[in-house]
């Protein structure tokens, strides 16, 4: 991935580009150290990934990315807690704070390449086999709403109808395209585009209230497409 770091502290700068040299799958552009250097390297080059710092002086990180017409994958990089929201209404990958470690860069990273890999992956998988009622039923992902757990079963609803299938929550979350669906509950796994509205605590799929688990609404929140 070709990428470029934005920060107007040139020790963090020298750090992510130390980060980035040592990554064999990437390959740094440029470092900038402000935004506005950045928006013109963003004009000249293909950027695949931006680390980007929010506070420097002329325009801010967000500020940047919020111009962009094409955005490439964004990993925030600051010192201070209080961006967190806003950096997930403008869709960033991930949001790192300073002093940052490369074991967590690396998950970071890491984060980047399964989300540039979502939409190859959905396209690929659209239907599976479920085993039900002693039959196997070519089941079509694009139907179904959302997945609750029963026990040692999971109840599988589409929108026009509902199989019990013997499985765990793990065993089938490893079959569905990661992109296409969430677990946002230790007992419910959604289909993104299916739902309606979501609360603090939950989320509306029809008529169906989903619960949200407050360990699984970070990881959700990140991947929804807000404006």
């Amino acid at each position: 991935m070709r990428c470029l770091v934005v920060d107007d502290d040139a020790m963090s700068r020298a750090v992510m580009e130390h980060f980035i040299a040592q990554h064999g799958g990437l390959d740094l552009v440029a470092s900038c150290e402000d935004a506005i250097e950045a928006s013109k390297v963003l004009r000249q080059e293909e950027v695949d990934l931006i680390f980007l710092d929010v506070e420097m002086p002329g325009m801010s990180g967000l500020e940047l990315v919020k111009s962009l017409e094409r955005r490439p994958s964004i990993i925030l990089v600051t010192a201070k807690e209080d961006y967190a929201i806003e950096a997930f209404d403008i869709d960033v990958t991930d949001y790192l704070l300073k002093p940052v470690s490369y074991a967590r860069f690396l998950k970071a990273v890491q984060r980047v390449e399964r989300q540039q890999d979502t939409s190859e992956v959905a396209e690929e998988q659209e239907y599976v086999f479920v085993k039900t009622e002693g039959r196997l039923v070519k089941l079509d992902l694009s139907t179904v709403r959302w997945i609750e757990a029963e026990g040692d079963y999971l109840m599988i609803y589409t929108q026009e109808k509902k199989y019990l299938v013997h499985s765990t929550m793990k065993g089938i979350e490893k079959k569905l395209p990661t992109g296409a669906f969430a677990r946002v509950h230790r007992s419910f796994i959604v289909r993104i585009d299916q739902m309606d509205d979501i609360a603090d605590a939950s989320i509306v799929i029809g008529r169906k209230v989903v619960p949200i688990g407050a360990s699984y609404k970070s990881e959700l929140l990140k991947r929804l497409k807000m404006i």
